[in-house]
């Protein structure tokens, strides 16, 4: 969970005058169309409270907290860090979704980021080291990323290359000692083709080599590589006479495990009164199943396994319901409120609801129960 500033504290660019910056911003994006050193720090809490459900089943809960601190740019460097404590319990389905296989759980993992940016006129080049440690997971994460925009500040590009490297435990085997390593690679750019319009488009690939299995399921046996590619496409457009943006944003991804899936998302913001923004949103996503996922065939004879799945041992197959074939719709409110100068308080509720049967383009898995989640983030930040 990332602590962000709100729409506050961009730098306008030429010739299209603030809307740009600051009514258009794209959430998510790391580049606006003119970035420019921060003149300010920041310093933020936020603290996110989640839970999903499956019909007869209260399942997992989580609870994140996260602090982020970012420095105003000194000598032409500024920085940024930031640390997520997430606590995880609950009750986790054994097999595919199936609440009779439920045994409970608990968790935490500890996670923490450092950025080092280095600004110079027309561009700036950024140094990542990401780290995120629990029982039976570690992970450790460098990246570099570099940004360019032309003189007149209206368009925007940026390279970014990353390596994380991961150690997989098990608490059901103390001799579990996997490793996987990923390589990504992303690309984007940010252009302001109007005075009311941004838009942005983005690519990113990663290659990893390792251990994907589940250890916790049984049977789970995954390639030992995968090769993930997405495109996200992003359109913001102000509507000067009521000052309203509509920020609109659609995503497609592909794996070599054989998932396919869609988002659409739509997000207005409104300004109701000065120090006030609200932000409704709705999102769908769809996804195809992976190719080596089978539906469990639930009976009184046993572990629901399909006839002969077990004949050929190493071959990829799972039933992992998240590599299933299924549909979900979002939505959700976002209030920012700024009380005094400097300050932001904001809330995000959000309602996530997933069934086989919104699976565009098909049947999604047939023995998939729905599943319902809430989320709930309030946050406080302070410019400085």
């Amino acid at each position: 969970m990332a602590v962000t500033e709100g729409p506050q504290g961009s730098t306008p660019a030429p010739g299209w005058g603030p809307l740009v910056a600051l009514a258009l911003s794209l959430p998510g994006l790391a580049m606006a169309p003119a970035e420019t050193a921060p003149v300010e720090g920041l310093v933020g809490l936020k603290w996110l409270d989640y839970r999903d459900a499956q019909p007869g089943l209260e399942r997992i809960r989580v609870q994140s907290p996260s602090a982020l601190l970012r420095t105003p740019a000194v000598g032409g460097f500024s920085a940024e860090a930031q640390a997520t404590v997430d606590r995880v319990s609950g009750a986790s389905p054994r097999y595919h979704a199936a609440i009779s296989g439920a045994s409970r759980m608990s968790d935490e993992r500890r996670a923490g980021d450092v950025k080092i940016t280095r600004h110079m006129d027309g561009q700036s080049w950024t140094l990542g080291m990401a780290s995120s440690s629990e029982n039976d997971f570690q992970s450790r994460a460098a990246s570099v990323r570099a940004a360019w925009w032309t003189p007149d500040q209206n368009t925007g590009w940026s390279m970014t290359m990353g390596l994380t490297r991961d150690s997989i435990g098990s608490s059901d085997d103390p001799n579990l000692r996997e490793r996987r390593r990923t390589v990504e690679a992303a690309a984007q750019i940010v252009q302001a083709v109007s005075r009311q319009d941004l838009v942005s488009a983005t690519v990113t690939h990663a290659r990893g080599r390792g251990f994907y299995s589940d250890p916790y399921k049984r049977p789970d046996v995954r390639p030992d590589s995968r090769h993930q590619s997405a495109l996200g496409l992003r359109w913001n457009h102000h509507l000067e006479g009521p000052d309203i943006t509509l920020r609109s944003a659609y995503r497609f991804y592909r794996d070599s495990f054989g998932v396919r899936s869609h988002t659409l998302e739509f997000e207005p913001v409104f300004t109701p009164r000065p120090g006030w923004v609200l932000a409704p949103s709705v999102r769908h996503y769809s996804q195809r199943a992976a190719s080596f996922y089978f539906d469990p065939v639930y009976s009184y004879l046993g572990a629901p396994y399909p006839p002969g799945i077990l004949d050929s041992p190493g071959t990829p197959v799972s039933a992992d319901h998240r590599l299933a074939g299924f549909g979900a719709w979002t939505v959700g409110l976002k209030v920012n409120w700024m009380p005094a100068p400097g300050w932001t308080v904001d809330l995000k509720v959000e309602h996530y609801e997933q069934r086989a049967a919104w699976r565009w383009g098909g049947a999604g898995a047939p023995g998939l129960a729905p599943l319902k989640a809430r989320f709930v983030q309030w946050g406080l930040s302070r410019r400085f």
